[in-house]
């Protein structure tokens, strides 16, 4: 009897191991993507405090287009959601389209630039506007009680606007219709110092350029990003170059990033998140699941972004496992 009870608790310990085994494997292969439920687009991801962070778009109608809502994780893989970071209520001048939240930190502050309204001329009321609060989820209070960028320079939109900090020095980047500006930010980002030529607005447009523009540095090189296509079709995707210098020129070099009808389509509108310490980029997109046809129906997505051996960015494979758990604090 002993020898059978001992063989029945060997069985039953193998046999618990394998179901560990089991549930592992299944753990390591679910789906990540999208990374949080919800329609969310334009995502910019970043790292704020030993945490990321991703600031969306809410996707949807533009009337209904009325707040910002932020997610932060510790792993890239568990997010949080924080409701209403910004909303029309606070932006007395902003009544509809709040699009494309961009997020850096200045000190002990954090300012928040968002494009509303989704104006189509000098006579309309609207633009990149600017708020500011002490954490990254806010709340965000109005900077100006106006926006920060209300009329059309070079035949830019006043859209989708990326704030860049190069040597001390703060750029905006930003524009719709396609055409991008890139512009210097004054010390606390209430407007903006010309070039030495005496240029507020410059243009920096690339070959292909829609909207959506985004740039990191590697290696000493500056990597320009931005979207190509139109945003509720097929050929929405990422293209980038590669310049010695914050303000270009830029060359187009090739798209990286676009759909794939088998996973989901629509991929485009972009930021890209370092893992601190690490050789490690993550893309962070949006994405229309397949089946879906409602324009607004997209989804914030992570995937991997590597690079060959010249420094180029090999085209990414959107998935529906996402990524792995990446702690900042390992």
């Amino acid at each position: 009897m002993k020898s059978i009870s001992k063989k029945l608790m060997i069985v039953g310990v193998t046999s618990f191991f394998i179901m560990l085994g089991e549930l592992k494997a299944q753990e390591t292969t679910k789906n990540n993507n999208p990374v949080f439920p919800g329609w969310y687009a334009d995502p910019e991801g970043i790292v704020f405090d030993d945490q990321y962070w991703i600031f969306p778009t809410y996707s949807a109608p533009y009337d209904e287009q009325v707040f910002l809502d932020a997610f932060s994780s510790k792993d890239l893989v568990h997010w949080e959601k924080h409701k209403r970071i910004i909303d029309t209520a606070e932006v007395k001048w902003a009544k509809r389209a709040m699009w494309a939240p961009a997020v850096i930190k200045k000190g002990d502050d954090y300012f928040l630039f968002f494009g509303a309204n989704d104006i189509q001329s000098d006579e309309e009321l609207g633009g990149i506007g600017v708020a500011k609060a002490s954490s990254p989820q806010g709340p965000y209070k109005d900077h100006l009680g106006k926006p920060l960028i209300g009329k059309f320079h070079n035949g830019a939109q006043p859209i989708d606007q990326f704030v860049y900090e190069d040597k001390g020095q703060y750029y905006m980047f930003y524009g719709g219709w396609q055409h991008c500006n890139v512009a210097k930010l004054n010390d606390d980002f209430t407007g903006f110092v010309p070039f030495e030529n005496g240029e507020v607005f410059k243009e920096v447009t690339p070959e292909g350029y829609v909207e959506g523009p985004f740039m990191f540095k590697r290696n000493g090189k500056y990597y320009f990003m931005w979207s190509e296509g139109g945003w509720t079709g097929p050929d929405y995707s990422v293209a980038y170059a590669i310049a010695d210098s914050p303000t270009g020129p830029f060359k187009r070099i090739g798209k990286i990033l676009q759909q794939d009808p088998e996973i989901a389509t629509g991929a485009g509108h972009h930021s890209v998140i370092k893992a601190p310490g690490e050789d490690a980029y993550y893309i962070v997109y949006h994405r229309r699941p397949k089946g879906e046809t409602d324009r607004n129906s997209r989804v914030t997505s992570i995937d991997r972004m590597y690079f060959d051996e010249n420094g180029h960015i090999k085209p990414v494979v959107i998935t529906h496992q996402g990524v792995e758990a990446n702690p900042i604090n390992k």
